[in-house]
């Protein structure tokens, strides 16, 4: 799923009603996420990932940012997404990823390494609160490379995360 502001009333990708360049941020998701609203809306909350997609848009126009937000339940995806994103020098695609893993949070060496090997801030972020919840997954391995961090603030993680993208 890729989501931009011309699908929600915007000027079209990447541009503004002023028909000036916006920058882009890329919203990564890994496993599971396409599942949101449904799976285990105790922890996970009920918002969809297209509800989310709805107020990242809507907050990214605020912000002259373009959101191109991207699910996939594969590691291999998310690799190659953020190599996409962060591109070397002026070839980067993206002034930031907001990368929610998943569960490749707390397994995922090839994920953490994709995410040392970019040029661009990533900013991790998670829905629940994973240190307080069980053991496993109170380690994150791709957070110990990426910018920052939000969790535990349900779908208002994401927005906390766009705010600080649009400042780094």
């Amino acid at each position: 799923m890729v989501i931009d502001s011309s699908e929600i009333g915007g000027a079209g990708p990447g541009r503004n009603a002023g028909d000036a360049m916006t920058e882009t941020v890329f919203v990564l998701n890994g496993p599971n996420l396409n599942l949101l609203g449904s799976r285990e809306p105790e922890i996970y909350g009920r918002e969809s990932l297209d509800d989310i997609a709805a107020m990242l848009v809507a907050r990214g126009a605020e912000l002259g940012l373009a959101i191109d937000l991207r699910q996939s339940n594969h590691e291999g995806h998310l690799i190659d997404w953020l190599h996409e994103a962060g591109a070397g020098g002026d070839d980067a695609r993206a002034r930031a990823v907001i990368l929610n893993p998943g569960g490749l949070t707390h397994t995922s060496v090839a994920l953490r390494d994709a995410v040392a090997a970019i040029s661009v801030p990533v900013i991790e972020v998670h829905l629940s609160n994973p240190e307080a919840r069980e053991e496993f997954r109170h380690k994150s391995l791709v957070g110990a490379v990426c910018t920052g961090s939000v969790r535990g603030f349900g779908a208002q993680s994401y927005l906390l995360a766009l705010d600080a993208a649009a400042r780094l």
